[in-house]
């Protein structure tokens, strides 16, 4: 009967894409004397020749119009004295402000040369560039985190880690509005899933970033716009979602001894936004708390080991218990028509308390061997400022923006932890203080062309991260001494691009480079027994490409292009352990080198009247994979190091396909298939003695579907489903099992559209799990984490 229900329930999904505007403006001018021609009549008409907009030219000959949607048009000018002059103009795709140049208008004696002037206004960002998607329609994760929302939007999906995965890549950037943030991370991902969802306007995703954007994140970028109010006048908008997880249990613990598992997890997130806006002055401001429990893991081990005669079971069980706060406050200031001034600071602090349990049995006796108890507390804090100017040109799209900004981030933790073996008792504490500085200066330049637009800047970064660890070892205690101590990640960045956009009736590219040069130090002690200081360094230029050829009004094909760069980061170089597993240590690695990819892609894209189909075959060629490699250590412990896996490709079919069957019922099927290949390699792990390790060349056909569908009920009511599935993909030293889950989200428009209310449950089914297996000759290791996925939430959201 379960399934009965799932199958029912399958038949419903969608997401909306946004859509943007196009300005078309121009200049007029006496042929004859060169000089402007003022109030001249300016009229432009679709084709169905109707009449869209009038306008007359001011005083220097220039005109405007704005908020022009795709399709064909009709220039017509004149003016007394002079010929009329006629104009075919097409809406492009690459461009939102397009400069149809100078008009020269000659006197009724002389003749009137035809001249075609093209533009467009699709967003080509939805179609083949980025996708956009409102938060707000996003129903089944409404109330949820920021991770949770972007696993629900097509061709995402997540790794063992809790990682964001575009195309089976976690190699993905999380901007926040166009910039990489320390709230986010800066190359990595972080606080996904500590960032209510309820301060994020929309999401974008960029699976072929140009040269403009930062340039890590091989796999792609994912943009996170925040809400931000511009409306003159006091706006508001309030909301609270509560909600409860792990409901039901997904499996029970191991032995009596343990913890009980959270069960009934509260969940309570209230939020605002507002702004005013009197004049040139637009203050804005936006907060949330996130408060929650969860069961944060609950993974069961099987380790196999051949050579020895001792094989184990354990359950690693954590329970969380967080407390978020976001606040972001601005001010924006029009000193006059040319010049806007926005200071904005953001301030992000997460403070949490996990609580947990692993015991050790043995597999063939069940006997158990140990058990592993910690109390793990941590505070972050991250400030934020930024200084932004803006410039605008008289020419509508023309401007330069440069920004400065500051973040501070400072991380402290205390780990708690017992030790109970069948023969004695140990107890050890371990604490890490962390401050992380980074500045970063932006200049970025755009002018529109006739037909297209020019993009240039320049960008600038300094950021330190030193971090100390200090070991206070009890009795019994199964500290390694050695590792205890400081470091220092530095890094130091400057680069510069440019790009050149162009459109006509067939073709339209973008092609540009980034030159960028990059230097990452790590620092070490230097009387530490293992590892010295070491880095990196580059100077690359880094191409970005893209090429649409439109085969008629509703087909296009699309190929792309691009090599990107991504750096190892501080928590991939550090030599401090993590003893939240005993029994395996999870280590940095200073010695390892960035990863280079170059990106293909080659897509179609249909429209039609009930929506549209793009299918894209792409490949992704690595150098330097970055990743983690478990071994073995002569006590039988195991170390899980970072670790660079050589060569590797992903060759893949990506298909995404919107339908509308009715004004009331849409859909949108993502599905992607990708043919893995990680070469074979060698690598060493330095800890605690150097031990080799080598891998077989390893591939894997495997895949995804993503099914969305949204239904507009009658009195208001709109409902969403989603359906996920991963299959079997493999991973450097193993590979990952097949899951899927199902969410449901419904809400109601209320109070003449000023309020809403909504419902929904994430894994329905409580169903999604994650399973890896890892090889070796002497071992094998079989993991499944039945982590809390279901979770439901009720919310209300009101604008005043």
């Amino acid at each position: 009967m379960r399934y009965n229900y799932f199958y029912i329930l399958l038949l419903f999904s969608f997401i909306g894409f946004s859509q943007s505007e196009v300005s078309l403006f121009g200049i007029l001018k006496d042929e004859a004397q060169e000089e402007p021609i003022p109030f001249a009549n300016v009229e432009l008409f679709n084709e169905n020749e109707e009449l869209i907009e009038g306008t007359i030219s001011d005083e220097d000959g220039r005109f405007i119009f704005e908020g022009l949607t795709k399709g064909n048009y009709t220039l017509k000018i004149a003016y007394l004295g002079f010929k009329d002059l006629t104009e075919n103009i097409r809406v492009g795709e690459l461009s939102q402000n397009l400069n149809l140049g100078t008009f020269f208008l000659k006197d009724d004696t002389e003749s009137l040369d035809d001249v075609v002037v093209k533009a467009n206004k699709e967003n080509l960002a939805k179609n083949l560039e980025k996708k956009t998607y409102e938060i707000d329609e996003n129903i089944s994760q409404l109330g949820g985190s920021t991770l949770q929302a972007i696993l629900n939007l097509p061709g995402i999906t997540t790794n063992n880690q809790g990682e964001v995965l575009l195309r089976g890549s976690n190699r993905v950037a999380v901007l926040i509005d166009g910039k990489q943030s320390a709230i986010t991370g800066m190359g990595v991902q972080e606080n996904l899933d500590n960032i209510p969802a309820s301060s994020i306007e929309r999401i974008e995703i960029i699976n072929n970033p140009s040269s403009k954007y930062d340039s890590n994140a091989s796999a792609g970028i994912i943009n996170i716009i925040l809400k931000k109010e511009s409306k003159d006048g006091w706006n508001a908008k309030v909301g609270v979602v509560t909600g409860v997880g792990s409901v039901f249990q997904k499996k029970a613990n191991l032995v009596e001894e343990m913890r009980d598992q959270y069960q009934f997890t509260p969940k309570l997130n209230p939020s605002f936004s507002l702004n005013y806006r009197k004049d040139r002055f637009n203050f804005f401001a936006n907060g949330d708390v996130l408060l929650y429990q969860e069961v944060s893991k609950n993974e069961f081990t099987t380790r196999n080991l051949p050579n020895s005669a001792e094989s184990v079971q354990q359950q690693f069980l954590e329970n969380k218990n967080q407390g978020v706060s976001n606040f972001r406050v601005g001010l924006d200031y029009e000193a006059d028509d040319r010049n806007t001034f926005t200071l904005s600071t953001y301030y992000f602090r997460k403070q949490y308390k996990d609580l947990g349990n692993i015991p050790y049995l043995n597999i063939d006796s069940g006997e158990r061997l140990r058990l592993w108890d910690y109390d793990e507390r941590e505070l972050v804090q991250i400030f934020t400022a930024e200084i932004k100017h803006k410039y605008d040109f008289e020419e509508p799209g023309h401007f330069i923006e440069s920004s400065i900004s500051y973040a501070f981030k400072r991380k402290e933790e205390d780990f708690f932890f017992s030790d109970l073996r069948q023969d004695q008792f140990g107890s050890d504490t371990t604490a890490i203080v962390a401050d992380q500085q980074i500045v970063d200066v932006n200049v970025d330049y755009t002018r529109p062309l006739k037909t297209g637009k020019l993009e240039a800047g320049l960008k600038g970064r300094i950021s330190q991260y030193p971090n100390e660890i200090i070991f206070n070892p009890g009795m019994n205690s199964i500290l390694d001494l050695n590792l205890q101590g400081a470091a220092e990640y530095q890094e130091n960045l400057g680069a510069t691009y440019a790009n050149y956009i162009y459109e006509d009736d067939k073709f339209a590219l973008e092609a540009g480079g980034r030159l960028e040069y990059a230097k990452i130090d790590y620092l070490v002690d230097p009387d530490h027994p293992v590892y010295e200081s070491d880095g990196f360094d580059y100077f690359e230029f880094l191409p970005s490409v893209r090429f649409n050829y439109r085969l008629n009004r509703k087909k296009r094909l699309a190929l792309f292009f691009n090599r990107r760069v991504d750096r190892p980061q501080e928590k991939d170089l550090r030599v401090f352990p993590s003893y939240a597993d005993p029994e395996i240590l999870f280590l940095g690695n200073p010695g390892l080198q960035p990863q280079f990819t170059n990106s293909y892609e080659l897509g179609y894209q249909l429209e039609f009247e009930e929506g549209s189909l793009y299918l894209a075959g792409y490949r992704k060629d690595f150098e330097n994979i970055l990743t983690r490699i478990f071994t073995q250590t002569p006590n039988s412990q195991f170390v899980n190091v970072s670790q660079n896996a050589g060569r590797g490709s992903n060759t893949g079919v990506e298909l995404n396909f919107d339908f509308r069957f009715t004004d009331e019922l849409k859909m949108n099927l993502n599905s992607n298939y990708y043919y893995n290949i990680i070469n074979a390699f060698e690598i060493t792990n330095a800890y605690p003695i150097d031990t080799d390790f080598s891998q077989e060349e390893q591939s894997n056909f495997t895949g995804n579907i993503k099914w969305n569908t949204q239904l507009k009920l009658p009195k208001e009511f709109s409902l969403q489903t989603t359906f996920t599935y991963l299959a079997r993909d493999i991973i450097p030293q193993g590979e990952i099992k097949a899951r899927y889950s199902f969410d449901l989200g419904i809400k109601k428009s209320v109070q003449e559209g000023k309020g809403e209310f909504f419902f929904n449950v994430s894994d329905l089914f409580n169903t999604f799990q994650l399973k890896t297996l890892r090889n070796d000759d002497d071992f094998n290791i079989v993991a499944t984490d039945f982590f809390e996925t279901q979770v439901f939430r009720l919310g209300y959201t009101y604008r005043f």
